[in-house]
């Protein structure tokens, strides 16, 4: 296991779903659905070996940065990103909105 603090997170867009890894072991990944405007977040694991290592808001952090980025609203159906989302406001507005939605 590597003793680097903070892991990689990288977009597994073949497998569809965002991963952490420890040098080159998979601590976690946050499955998604994906369309050109949408991505619904429906699952995240983590590694019960790398449990309390933040390894779960890296995934979310970082997907949520990437959604931002790239424009698309965010459906957290998986009750991690919910939670997660809850507690840091400042990612509440990437949330998708039917309202929203109908008034675009």
């Amino acid at each position: 296991m590597g003793e680097t603090t903070q892991p990689e997170i990288t977009d597994a867009r073949d497998a569809n779903r965002y991963e952490a890894r420890f040098g080159q072991e998979l601590a976690g990944f946050a499955q998604y659905i994906r369309t050109p405007e949408l991505i619904a977040f429906v699952h995240t694991e983590v590694d019960p070996r790398f449990e309390g290592r933040g390894v779960g808001g890296a995934l979310v952090r970082a997907s949520l940065d990437r959604a931002r980025a790239e424009g698309l609203a965010v459906l957290p159906t998986c009750p991690f990103y919910a939670g997660w989302i809850g507690r840091h406001p400042e990612y509440a507005d990437l949330v998708y909105s039917a309202r929203s939605a109908v008034s675009d």
